[in-house]
């Protein structure tokens, strides 16, 4: 019978989805639960466990090792993956390790960042209570928290953790904070019957409660459950794929129409292979992934110095393009403690004599939020020495009031009272005739969202007179207001989101500036909930949103991002942790839980909101790097590529050696790296990946590359007669210098002076393109070439630098041409502001270089101008060319005393004498590689090796 007593429990106890536990009556739940508040045996309580689950949130945990392998999986990895495998067939083993360490490197650095940002699972799960006072048997015991099941009866006392979700019982009225799991800012007052969350804290009081919810059934747990299922594509990332797709689209097509042209001609297949090995060489931007992150990781330590962590590198691109920020109202927003705001006074009673009464009937001692918020209210922080208090009676919820027999200096004893305003009134003398004036002043506070305390004085054993009464509502932080008018500024909306009434929330955003368009979080529905077109209007055109839940928070991010706002969401709290994780960027405020910064992506150290717009800044000037570099990487891939290609089916040449493609690839990504330091000039609207733009102006960049490399390659072989690995080596010379010149060009929209470089960006430009003048000149890995044809090539490329640019700035004015006139008047602002002729690199206003005339010029007429300089570079160009051509024609034929020095280079793996023409006179005699003298016979110069 017992046994069978035991199974009807069971079948008893569980009950059914749809119940709601939470609201019916007392007597009635505990029927559905099988239990009373004499709780469970302890076999009764093992049976449930098993039925239910431990009371703990169930962590997935992701393998790290297929974690760390899914960074190898996506377009630019199989790029870089197809460059290994083709070097490692045609056994290229230098390209097969150089390209192999870069694929690595990428990996390392995304699983690390990504390891680093924390586990939000985690931090709810240290949250929970780690023991529970439970009736079993009829005995208290103390078994671990996660050992509760539906059915138990728990003890509850002040200072305590709630370790799952109750009913409470019989008993007095309790103080409950759920602040950071509902976002209420004022503890909740609760009775019997009354429904307490998990992670919920007792501030006064203790009672009995019966468990109803466990795991991941509890409120605390349906958050973390919203964690879990938070998961966003950064915008970043789409723009990574985007750019990958372009290229491999560029890269097949290309690669099939040189293998097909190949194999008409009848060439070997291996040889083939070779050119498609080089060709995918050229169109892998091999280091982009590792630069963009670099950039965003000095970003991020930017932002640590300005007291904001860094958990998620992609935040810094998602900070940039944020244009709605949902700020949560309690700690955020406001300082989250109870302050007292301007008291109402009857008759002749001064404020500070009003403060000094409710001060007296307070009790620092009690820890209790109320009484120290009227302590804290008092001007003089000495006034309460001359008094003692000689009885106290703390605030009970019988009585709903505090009251304290203080003497006076003078030895006088009189009594002072403050609690509940309708309490206070019953008891006062005075009430009748001051009835009219406090219904009034108690109505206006809580239409204002403040709590009222009413106050009241009686000399010795005499009738209670009432003072007046003392409105206590939490403060906005002192940069709140100042924070929100510069977010508008920069085309930042913030809407207000918390738990507090509608009242509280409409008065606060009346108080800083926000608007009064609060919505009421009871007509929102849940992340499940697809909202009418009406009711999405709603959301975006609201201010702010009262009385909201944690599955709200997260609807309301996820409304406004499916229609194409970028959100931002700050917060403090565990209620806050799941919308955290689903915004584009999540705040965690300083002071924040365990919970919210885990599912941040930024974590602030500073308090208040002013640090924020610090942040924006700066990601929006990481932005313009990135972009730049974006521009610059493909109009790069572009130029190699199509130019190679065109030489190979035109000419059936081979303009560039794989190991040329791959020291491009370091030396000029290598400093590219320095990108990340730039001097740039953020703008006061929200930035995103414009593809059109980013494509437009690369692919305009990358075609104009090859036209100019065509024109040097047309020079150095009709005009002067160079041998083709010179050449080569000439090409490969052209190709990085003009590559970096192009940096300049894609850091700007306007010309290309009106931004100052940072120091080590040109030094690093600098620096490179010198070791790679010298790779030539001394023939490191490539043919030597003579120092002239070096000087040539550097006159050359910086004479297409000044002609690309105004074809830039056109293209700018055809594809974005808000874009290219938007950075004048914040350029011209930046100016103004500035006390010194030049702002020093790294300034606020990012190194603006430039006089104000400059800056009024750079959007107004400047086109014209441009393509003066153009035209006079041109003109440098010819006349360079024409000369410098002329004399090496006239010295090559003056004389036959004259003699060009030979060199031995395998041909057909034969030795031959090559001419390399670098001129020497008689004496200056050369040893060939083999030791051979020169021929003291006349050198044709038309006789090279094709």
């Amino acid at each position: 019978m017992a046994a069978k007593a035991d199974r009807v429990t069971s079948a008893k106890s569980k009950p059914k989805p749809t119940d709601d536990l939470k609201s019916l009556p007392l007597a009635e739940m505990e029927k559905k639960l099988g239990s009373s508040p004499e709780g469970l045996t302890q076999a009764e309580a093992q049976k449930r466990l098993i039925q239910y689950g431990p009371n703990e949130i169930e962590e997935k945990k992701a393998n790290p090792f297929l974690k760390f392998l899914s960074y190898f999986w996506g377009p630019i990895p199989w790029m870089i993956e197809v460059a290994v495998v083709l070097s490692g067939v045609v056994r290229h083993w230098p390209d097969f390790f150089i390209i192999l360490l870069l694929l690595v490197a990428n990996a390392v650095i995304g699983f690390w960042e990504e390891r680093q940002a924390g586990n939000a699972i985690a931090a709810l799960k240290a949250k929970l209570a780690i023991t529970a006072r439970v009736k079993r048997d009829g005995k208290w015991v103390t078994p671990a928290a996660r050992e509760l099941v539906p059915g138990d009866a728990i003890r509850l006392r002040l200072g305590d953790i709630v370790p799952a979700d109750a009913r409470l019982l019989d008993g007095d009225e309790v103080s409950v904070d759920q602040s950071a799991l509902t976002g209420e800012s004022l503890p909740k007052t609760c009775k019997s019957g009354d429904a307490i969350f998990s992670g919920s804290i007792m501030r006064r009081g203790e009672i009995g409660a019966l468990v109803y919810a466990t795991g991941a059934n509890t409120y605390f747990g349906k958050t973390a459950e919203l964690v879990e299922t938070a998961v966003t594509v950064s915008h970043f990332q789409k723009a990574v794929l985007k750019i990958g797709n372009y290229l491999i689209m560029l890269a097949v097509t290309m690669v099939a129409v040189i293998i097909a042209v190949g194999l008409y001609r009848g060439n070997p297949i291996l040889t083939t292979l070779q050119f498609a090995l080089v060709l995918t060489v050229a169109a892998i931007p091999v280091a982009m992934p590792t630069v963009l992150s670099v950039t965003m990781a000095v970003g991020a330590r930017l932002l640590a110095k300005k007291q904001a962590i860094v958990s998620k590198l992609v935040a810094i691109e998602e900070l940039a393009g944020v244009d709605v920020l949902c700020a949560d109202k309690t700690g955020t927003l406001t300082q989250n403690k109870l302050t007292l705001g301007d008291p109402f006074c009857l008759d002749k009673v001064t404020s500070d004599e009003l403060i000094l009464a409710g001060a007296l009937a307070s009790r620092a001692d009690d820890d209790d939020t109320i009484d120290l918020a009227v302590i804290g209210g008092l001007k003089d922080k000495q006034a309460l020495k001359p008094f003692q208090v000689t009885h106290f009676v703390p605030f009970d919820p019988v009585h709903k009031r505090t009251e304290a027999t203080v003497k006076a200096a003078d030895g006088s004893i009189f009594k002072v009272t403050k609690g509940a305003p309708q309490v206070i009134q019953a008891l006062s003398a005075n009430a009748a005739t001051v009835k009219e004036a406090v219904d009034k002043a108690v109505n206006d506070f809580a239409a204002r969202g403040f709590r009222a305390l009413g106050v009241a004085q009686a000399d010795g054993d005499g009738k209670w007179q009432l003072l007046g009464v003392l409105p206590m509502f939490d403060p906005p932080r002192e940069d709140a207001k100042t924070t929100i008018a510069t977010a508008a500024e920069m085309g930042v909306k913030i809407k207000m989101v918390t738990g507090d009434a509608l009242a509280i929330a409409r008065e606060m955003a009346k108080t800083l500036g926000m608007g009064t368009n609060i919505l009421d979080g009871a007509t929102l529905g849940d992340s499940t909930t697809e909202e009418t077109a009406a009711m999405t209007k709603s959301i975006e055109q609201a201010d702010g949103f009262a009385q909201v839940f944690p599955e709200h928070k997260f609807h309301i991010v996820d409304v406004l991002q499916k229609h194409g706002h970028i959100v931002g969401m700050t917060g403090d709290g565990v209620n806050d942790a799941p919308a955290l994780k689903k915004a584009d960027c999540g705040f965690a405020v300083s002071g924040a839980t365990d919970a919210a910064r885990a599912a941040a992506s930024i974590v602030l150290v500073a308090p208040g909101l002013s640090v924020i717009i610090d942040a924006i800044k700066e990601s929006r000037k990481i932005f313009q790097r990135m972009n730049s570099y974006a521009m610059y990487r493909i109009a790069e891939t572009l130029r190699v590529l199509l130019f190679m290609t065109a030489a190979i089916l035109i000419f059936n040449f081979y303009p560039l050696t794989a190991i040329m493609i791959v020291m491009l690839a370091l030396l000029n990504d290598g400093a590219i790296l320095s990108i990340a330091y730039d001097n740039v000039i953020y703008r006061d609207k929200p930035e995103a990946w414009n593809m059109r733009t980013v494509l437009g102006i690369a692919t305009v960049l990358g075609l104009v590359g090859p036209i100019a490399a065509f024109g040097l390659f047309y020079l150095g072989d009709r005009v002067f007669h160079i041998d083709r690995p010179q050449i080569q080596t000439m090409m490969y010379l052209m190709l990085s210098v003009a590559g970096h010149l192009t940096i300049f060009q894609t850091r700007t929209p306007g010309p290309w002076w009106s931004i100052r470089p940072a120091r080590i960006l040109w030094m690093a430009v600098l620096g490179t393109q010198a070791a790679a003048t010298l790779i030539c000149v001394l023939g490191f890995l490539v043919t030597p070439l003579w120092w002239g044809w070096a000087a040539l090539v550097w006159f050359y490329a910086l004479g297409w630098f000044l002609i690309t640019d105004p074809v830039k700035l056109l293209a700018y004015r055809i594809l974005d041409p808000l874009k290219s006139v938007s950075l004048k008047p914040h350029a011209q602002h930046a100016w103004n502001k500035s006390q010194h002729p030049r702002m020093p690199a790294g300034s606020p206003e990012g190194g603006q270089f430039q006089s104000a005339e400059t800056a009024a010029r750079t959007g107004r007429g400047w086109v014209s101008g441009h393509w003066r300089l153009a035209a006079a570079a041109g003109t440098l160009i010819v006349l360079a060319a024409g000369s410098g051509g002329g004399w090496l024609y006239w010295s090559s034929h003056r004389t036959s005393a004259f003699r060009w020095p030979q060199v031995w280079i395998l041909h057909d793996e034969k030795p031959k004498a090559v001419p390399v023409q670098l001129g020497l006179r008689d004496n200056d005699q050369m040893e060939t590689k083999s030791g051979m003298k020169p021929s003291d016979e006349p050198i044709d110069s038309e006789k090279t090796v094709k």
